[in-house]
């Protein structure tokens, strides 16, 4: 922990005169973010024109504008989950891009290819399509999605620091997946429509846009989400715990592709089939999974509170940050207040990053204490402190004001003996003063923390 005066360091680069370490070309990070957005334009396009191919154009925009309503809700979900400690913008797009242009191709072709080679080996076009759907698909599709946990988790790894982390960059690749396929699935619906002469709530359409927009927007998210919590136990791991922190990931990855197969199968289940599934496995599954998530939010609260103290006793913060820093209300009435009284938008902004660094700084000591922080602690310390310094003159005022806010009024009982009015009444600071035979005053109580 830092324990200088509260003024701004910056983190010290090489010696004079010491030798400085050229990256090779394709170690530079321009070259990797070209090669990575090139990646997936090409994978955009290619996916593009294979799902224009199979609905047409009209039933493209039909897909494209029905598969849409999910999406927004779904991303807003995992952004609120990720609010105590929000990951850059980066990573989402990269997310979304990954699971609706590659990880889509990769599935489109896979499963096309495997299921045209078990058709033509077992010469029985109907088996290889539920063999396809039910033992292919899921393979194929989770580990595809699973590439972007992993890479974030490879290449981001400051960003990739517990559970909650592995759920957001998890749910909103298989947003972005399901977004693809579904534009593909109402696409031909609303082809199959056309030449049946079909329209309304009757259509295959409507049917289509029910089950997968309406009852299940969630059921990609809730698979490839198994595997984001794998990777994030995993992220908690120290780094000498090597085997634990590859078979956390797959047993993640197995579970998802077990759901996701039993989800597939569920039609082969009889005619309520996949109700029975819905209902048994996948309603419980949610919920089970919401409870997990915020309670490992209310977790992560627990250590801001846990963590920041020592800050606090250092100087660098003040003695009521941690408790406003460790609470989402008192977190959104700093930003409101800044916005209202300390400069509108601008100033917003530069209390939710003080917020995010300051959390950042409170997970980089709790992971200290267990051996998890790496070689480059106190650089990184020193940098987060620097960025909370730069910070301070807005967001100290909206922080005290949300402390004095959301501070609890105590209540001081009358040391003993304690006097009675009438009837027995027993006075309490903190509650109106009684009148006559007991019956309150028609003035309010003194309250020291209001004004």
């Amino acid at each position: 922990m830092a324990t200088c005066p509260p003024y701004p360091t910056h983190p010290t680069g090489p010696a004079d005169g010491a030798p400085r370490r050229h990256a090779h070309w394709w170690q530079r990070k321009w070259v990797r973010y070209g090669a990575l957005v090139t990646l997936l334009a090409i994978s955009g396009l290619v996916i593009l024109a294979l799902v224009r191919r199979q609905t047409g154009t009209e039933g493209f925009l039909v897909g494209l504008g029905l598969a849409v309503f999910p999406v927004p809700l779904l991303v807003a979900a995992f952004r609120w989950l990720d609010r105590v400690e929000p990951g850059p913008w980066r990573n989402l797009l990269f997310a979304f891009a990954w699971g609706a242009c590659a990880a889509a191709l990769i599935a489109i072709v896979a499963n096309s290819f495997a299921t045209r080679w078990i058709a033509t080996a077992t010469a029985d076009p109907t088996s290889a399509d539920t063999l396809g759907a039910t033992v292919i698909a899921p393979i194929v599709e989770e580990s595809a999605k699973a590439a972007a946990v992993l890479l974030v988790f490879l290449f981001r790894r400051r960003d990739f620091t517990g559970i909650v982390d592995g759920v957001v960059i998890a749910g909103v690749t298989a947003t972005g997946f399901a977004f693809t396929e579904n534009i593909l699935y109402l696409g031909t619906a609303f082809g199959t429509d056309q030449l049946s002469g079909d329209s309304g709530l009757k259509s295959v359409t409507a049917a289509t846009f029910f089950v997968r927009v309406v009852m299940s927007p969630f059921a990609h998210p809730l698979f490839t989400v198994l595997t984001g919590i794998g990777f994030g136990i995993a992220a908690l791991s120290a780094e000498r715990h090597h085997v634990r922190r590859v078979l956390l990931p797959l047993a993640g990855l197995v579970l998802a592709m077990g759901m996701h197969a039993m989800w597939n199968g569920s039609s082969t289940f009889g005619e309520f089939g996949f109700f029975a599934v819905y209902a048994t496995f996948m309603v419980p599954a949610f919920a089970l999974l919401t409870w997990l998530v915020i309670w490992t939010r209310q977790r992560e609260l627990r250590t801001v509170r846990a963590e920041l103290p020592a800050y606090a006793t250092a100087g660098w913060l003040s003695a009521s940050e941690p408790y406003v820093l460790g609470s989402m209300r008192a977190r959104r009435l700093a930003r409101r207040y800044a916005a209202r009284h300390l400069g509108g938008r601008p100033a917003a902004r530069s209390v939710a990053e003080y917020e995010a660094y300051a959390t950042s700084l409170a997970f980089l000591r709790h992971r200290a204490s267990d051996g998890r922080a790496g070689a480059d602690f106190l650089v990184r310390e020193r940098k987060l402190l620097h960025e909370l310094w730069l910070r301070r003159d807005a967001a100290r005022p909206a922080l005290a004001h949300a402390a004095w806010a959301t501070a609890p009024v105590p209540v001081v009982p009358v040391p003993p003996p304690w006097p009675t009015y009438g009837y027995g009444y027993t006075p309490t600071y903190g509650q109106p003063h009684p009148g006559p035979y007991g019956t309150p005053a028609p003035y309010p109580a003194y309250n020291p923390y209001r004004s």
